[in-house]
């Protein structure tokens, strides 16, 4: 089937097509035809099968086929928001209206915390139809009456599961306050929690139900591997590794924003490019390192788990778990950024005897048993004693929101910090092949 005959308009299906692509995924063949029907969406896909095209394209198709209620001469009203939980996502989300709606009649913005709001209010006030926005900035310019809610029509949670964990609940209730009662609801998510359920028991209305992966699954196509390893020897291991194996382009995940730059530091002095990328750093810093490392200028590009569900590379082939997460969800999410919508990739963790638990948890949770392979010349210190790691929760509470809004959360177990991006040009993210989502 192809895109045409899921009743999506030429101009769409043409700018698809220039993007190379004419097949949909099995997320978007049930999702578009879904949303072009009005009613609300419960959509859950693992990640990279294509979930940003699953609701733009028939979000970009209704609004061209039809006018707002609230039009009125050269008025613009606001028609459709998106919410997403990072900045990176955000620019990315906003990036696919825009390559995907080249030919249509219709303006699209995003707005997140880190840069400037000037400029974004400037944006708003000049009319757009299609807005997508981190809650917290989104929420910092409703109350400078810079961007009126009340027309909206569609409202889409991205990502609407990261969003929980990062402690936005108090503010999308906020959002949802600003918005008209009557409206089209859209949620996708990678995962289908309990939170999740309940958020949509609250939010939509009768809706209908699409989850094309079972639950909690890893992308089949990711070769997982652990490699065993004393916790002192594994920036030499990791170095060991991009050596002797070659690889070029090398997503590393952290826990901690300080191991984070601590590695990224460690690999430049022993000649491997790398930078650091997490909540910490400047907008400008966030942006260039994901743009260097996509172009192939940076051979590592070393993150905490803030751009687990914001990194979109063409045909990413490595991750590496430096340190395993605490929360096992957040392994999935960051092998995720290699085998993207059925490509080949490649995700290895280097795991210490401190360890050992959070690889018993998160093997419980994707149901199957990862591989061990230990590299000669590295192989653990059977006498080694494990030292405690934060327990889960401690550590995530130490985090703070994100979005253009400073502050500790209060009572929130996962950090709130939204991560980075900018709107720039280029590919979307893929309706379907090597990017979807």
């Amino acid at each position: 089937m192809s895109f045409s005959t899921l009743g999506l308009s030429e101009a769409i299906v043409r700018a698809v097509t220039e993007q190379g692509y004419t097949q949909p995924t099995p997320i978007q063949l049930q999702a578009i035809p879904a949303v072009l029907s009005g009613g609300d969406l419960l959509a859950g896909a693992q990640t990279g099968t294509g979930k940003t095209a699953g609701f733009t394209l028939p979000i970009l198709q209704r609004l061209s086929t039809t006018r707002s209620p609230h039009a009125r001469g050269t008025h613009r009203p606001l028609r459709t928001l998106v919410l997403t939980p990072t900045r990176e996502l955000a620019a990315q989300v906003e990036e696919s209206v825009r390559v995907y709606g080249k030919y249509l009649p219709l303006r699209s913005a995003v707005v997140f915390g880190g840069v400037g709001i000037q400029p974004q209010i400037a944006t708003l006030r000049s009319g757009v139809d299609i807005l997508v926005a981190t809650p917290g900035r989104l929420l910092d310019l409703a109350q400078q009456r810079a961007v009126d809610l009340s027309t909206i029509e569609i409202l889409v949670l991205d990502e609407a599961d990261r969003m929980l964990d990062m402690g936005f609940i108090h503010d999308i209730k906020k959002v949802l306050a600003l918005l008209p009662p009557k409206r089209q609801n859209l949620l996708f998510s990678a995962t289908f929690s309990d939170d999740i359920k309940a958020l949509a028991d609250r939010l939509l209305n009768g809706p209908a139900l699409i989850e094309v992966a079972r639950r909690n699954s890893t992308v089949e196509v990711i070769d997982q591997k652990v490699h065993p390893v004393d916790r002192t020897r594994k920036a030499q291991m990791l170095m060991h590794l991009l050596r002797e194996r070659g690889w070029s382009q090398v997503l590393v995940f952290t826990r901690t924003k300080h191991g984070a730059n601590r590695l990224a530091e460690v690999l430049e002095k022993n000649g491997i490019t790398a930078l650091a990328i997490h909540g910490n750093k400047s907008q400008g810093a966030r942006t260039r390192a994901l743009s260097e490392f996509k172009a192939g200028q940076l051979r590592c590009l070393v993150a905490t788990d803030i751009a687990a569900r914001g990194i979109d590379i063409e045909e990413l082939p490595q991750v590496v778990n430096y340190e395993l997460p605490n929360v096992p969800e957040d392994y999935v999410h960051r092998i995720g950024r290699t085998g993207r919508a059925g490509a080949a990739g490649a995700a290895v963790s280097l795991v210490c005897i401190d360890e050992e638990g959070f690889l018993r948890d998160i093997e419980r949770f994707i149901k199957r048993p990862i591989p061990r392979e230990v590299i000669a010349g590295f192989e653990p210190d059977p006498n080694a004693v494990a030292e405690p790691i934060l327990q889960r929760g401690q550590q995530q509470r130490q985090g703070h929101r994100g979005g253009g809004r400073g502050g500790p959360p209060q009572g929130h177990a996962r950090p709130a910090q939204a991560a980075g991006g900018g709107g720039g040009g280029g590919r979307a993210r893929a309706p379907q092949g090597r990017r979807g989502r």
